[in-house]
């Protein structure tokens, strides 16, 4: 198969929703004339024109309920943000009306729009553009969140994201546009709610998504060497949470460690370990150890947020902490 990088992937997603349905658009600031602040729309402009790809002010609260308004009314509204920082803005528009427009309406009004960001800290943006807020979004009923570490399930994702008439957010780790990975020439989409288990192992499971994938996947190797067999699950959607397929792992290892690349208290992961002690904890040879990163402001400097953001030394430090590994 063909390697492509992840900005690459996404690209190839949008490129053929607006080449096959008609009622796709995109809205966003920079996305046309400059193609996108990491590149993904770009030529898009020439191509579609501004019809479909409309640059926007900047005023996230009015161009993201331009895309509720155009969803409600039939069209299937793709709107970027330039960074999930920026979402905040228009929390009042994502959580109060795109997630809740469908219940209260009784089933009559639907919102099936995409919202794209950039999330996580890594590529020096300084505390208010590095944070990772699909960990917040992700507990809001009427959402859907996803969110890829690679390639392949970034165009599986995205093309599911497209076709499904709820909002969701895809939420494109900043970290890794520039990642490469295998992406065949078939067409294919992954379920959203579907957990992926990309490595088999007997001794401990370790459960992460998104940039969360890089460290845990370099813990597993160094496991390896030791002779320990990690096996490793990539969640790839955060609502719905895949939690029968966390839940069978733990009871194949009967150990886990789970991995937020945001911060610690209040991620995602949280609200896993506190299911795993409902449903697992008779499978547990030790207690659900949690990693994530240091809960501090995002610094600018390099060398401090690579102090911050959580890395494979913090993973193999609560497997020996956890269960002695």
């Amino acid at each position: 198969m063909p390697e492509i990088l992840l900005r690459e992937a996404l690209k190839r997603g949008l490129e053929e929703a607006l080449e096959s349905d008609p009622r796709v658009f995109m809205m966003g600031e920079d996305i046309g004339e400059y193609g996108g602040a990491y590149a993904v729309t770009d030529g898009f402009l020439k191509k579609f024109g501004p019809e479909r790809i409309k640059d926007t002010p900047i005023s996230e609260q009015a161009f993201l309920g331009a895309g509720i308004g155009a969803a409600a009314a039939g069209l299937r509204p793709i709107v970027e943000f330039m960074s999930i920082s920026f979402t905040l803005v228009a929390f009042d528009q994502i959580v109060n009306m795109a997630a809740n427009l469908r219940y209260m309406s009784g089933g009559q009004i639907s919102v099936p729009m995409v919202i794209r960001a950039p999330t996580g800290a890594g590529v020096q943006l300084g505390a208010t553009h590095s944070q990772s807020f699909e960990t917040w979004l992700a507990e809001v009923p009427g959402m859907k969140v996803v969110c890829p570490s690679n390639p392949y399930d970034a165009l599986g994702l995205m093309r599911s994201a497209i076709k499904d008439n709820n909002p969701v957010l895809v939420a494109e780790p900043a970290l890794l546009y520039g990642a490469k990975g295998e992406v065949p020439d078939e067409y294919y989409e992954i379920e959203i709610g579907k957990a992926d288990v990309t490595r088999e192992g007997s001794d401990i499971t370790l459960v992460s998504y998104g940039y969360g994938m890089r460290p845990v996947n370099d813990a597993a190797d160094k496991l390896a060497s030791r002779g320990v067999s990690a096996e490793v699950l990539d969640l790839r959607s955060l609502s719905p949470v895949d939690m029968d397929a966390i839940v069978a792992s733990v009871q194949k290892t009967n150990r886990v460690v789970v991995v937020d690349n945001a911060r610690r208290r209040g991620g995602v992961m949280a609200e896993i370990a506190a299911d795993l002690q409902e449903r697992a904890s008779e499978w547990l040879d030790g207690p659900v150890m949690r990693v994530g990163s240091i809960d501090v402001p995002w610094p600018y400097n390099r060398g401090l947020e690579r102090e911050v953001l959580v890395d494979a030394d913090n993973v193999l430090t609560a497997v020996a902490d956890g269960y002695g590994l």
